[in-house]
């Protein structure tokens, strides 16, 4: 196996374990909500004025499916949709006080994460964080290149 393969390898592998470890204690802190709905409700909580085009821009999802998500969360009364007094043809999303209180579980179980594997990025030089984001970089452009030969880069517009 060359080191190409072995790092495809390696990196699906600690992405599953990185998966499989935080899945149980994220489903168990936030067992009433899907995984789809908790990350909506992530997004809608970091990011200025969401809509369903980015929503499904980051996501990777159609703006159907991620219409019907957001259906649910304000059935749920987790978010609320509003319009902009200079745009009432774009709806946009954001938390209700239910929803800021999944969101707030969500950090503080992701906050725990960070704190268990401190230990592993206290060792990381400077220089090793930015030879890694730069392969990240480059192989994420690399993969939306590919994404757009395949006509995929645009599904949620």
């Amino acid at each position: 196996m060359n080191k190409k393969e072995q790092t495809i390898i390696e990196f699906r592998a600690l992405f599953n374990k990185l998966i499989w470890l935080n899945k149980l204690k994220m489903e168990e802190a936030l067992k009433e909500y899907k995984p789809s709905e908790v990350h909506c409700i992530e997004y809608i909580g970091k990011n200025a004025d969401p809509n369903v085009t980015k929503l499904a821009e980051a996501f990777y999802m159609t703006r159907g499916a991620i219409s019907k998500i957001t259906k649910k969360l304000i059935k749920k009364e987790l978010i609320e949709s509003y319009q902009k007094a200079e745009n009432k043809k774009e709806i946009y999303f954001r938390l209700t006080r239910k929803g800021q209180s999944v969101f707030d579980i969500h950090e503080k179980v992701h906050n725990e994460f960070q704190k268990r594997d401190n230990t592993v990025f206290e060792q990381v030089t400077e220089e090793q964080y930015d030879n890694m984001l730069a392969f990240i970089e480059n192989y994420s452009k690399h993969l939306d290149e590919e994404m757009k030969k395949q006509g995929l880069e645009n599904k949620a517009k």
